[in-house]
């Protein structure tokens, strides 16, 4: 990467917030660069040099670590760089997904100067659940089925994020209602947006 540090606005939103949903209509509607932590590593060549670090965890069924991570997001944005994808002087990434713990947000921090912080809270687990459970019978996700591991993420999110967020200055924390219908949720996300581009 350059000496220049990239501009970037981070989502928070537990499984099934509709994060992912809502970082894609932003990329649509503004010109931020939306990157899903799951869609750098679904595009990894099992050959190249990222792939074979991804598979050496993944194929023991391990998480990849922090480092790893980190240094598999950055090869991923150099990508970009390299093709015209991606101006670090003049554009603005809207990361999900990344960073998820303390460690990446330090990693990450000397490559990328975080702007802004958008948080999809829910209130009501019950809501996130029910919008999982009926995505898994549409698209036949394992992993979704299961209310009992479905709480087990959410747990493990709120721990995590609660661990994060501290790390931001306060002033750059949006909070969005996630409970709300999907059309609300990116509503108050794209005037969040708005707002904070005037800062």
């Amino acid at each position: 990467m350059s000496d220049i540090k990239c501009k970037a606005m981070v989502i928070f939103g537990p499984p099934g917030s509709g994060k992912g949903t809502v970082g894609v209509k932003l990329a649509q509607t503004t010109k931020v660069k939306h990157i899903s932590s799951g869609d750098v590593f679904r595009g990894l060549v099992p050959s190249s040099e990222s792939g074979k670090l991804f598979s050496q965890y993944a194929n023991q069924g391990q998480l990849v670590p922090d480092q790893a991570t980190v240094d598999i997001f950055i090869r991923y944005l150099e990508g970009l760089v390299k093709t015209n994808k991606f101006n670090p002087e003049e554009d603005l990434l809207l990361l999900d997904g990344i960073p998820r713990t303390v460690n990446q947000v330090e990693l990450l921090s000397s490559y990328i100067e975080f702007k802004q912080v958008f948080v999809l809270e829910i209130a009501n687990h019950q809501v996130v659940i029910d919008r999982i459970l009926g995505r898994a019978e549409v698209e036949g996700r394992a992993d979704d089925k299961s209310e009992d591991l479905i709480r087990q993420r959410l747990e493990e999110y709120e721990r995590k994020t609660a661990a994060v967020l501290p790390l931001f200055d306060q002033e750059q924390i949006l909070r969005i209602n996630g409970d709300a219908h999907p059309d609300r949720v990116f509503a108050d996300a794209i005037n969040a947006f708005v707002e904070s581009s005037k800062r």
